[in-house]
């Protein structure tokens, strides 16, 4: 069901109307400006993300040199354009 909300108590309800929304009871909010309906607050569902992969992802995938500050004087003349 869609709740309309004035823009008061959605700035001061926000971090409630957003748990609501990741909970499930709640599907959308408008958000009203002067009575008008100006915003819909909704869950984004697709931005839901495995985090436990994203630690490692690149592992394997390419080799550090063991010394990593051997070009530092190379790039600094490039970055100053000499």
């Amino acid at each position: 069901m869609n709740q309309i909300i004035n823009m008061l108590d959605a700035k001061t309800s926000l971090s409630k109307l957003v748990q609501a929304l990741e909970n499930g009871t709640e599907t959308e909010f408008i958000i009203a400006r002067n009575g008008r309906p100006a915003a819909r607050l909704v869950p984004l569902t697709h931005a839901r993300v495995d985090r436990g992969r994203r630690i490692g992802i690149a592992n394997g995938r390419f080799a550090v040199p063991d010394d990593i500050d051997v070009s530092n004087p190379e790039v600094l003349d490039l970055l100053k354009g000499r």
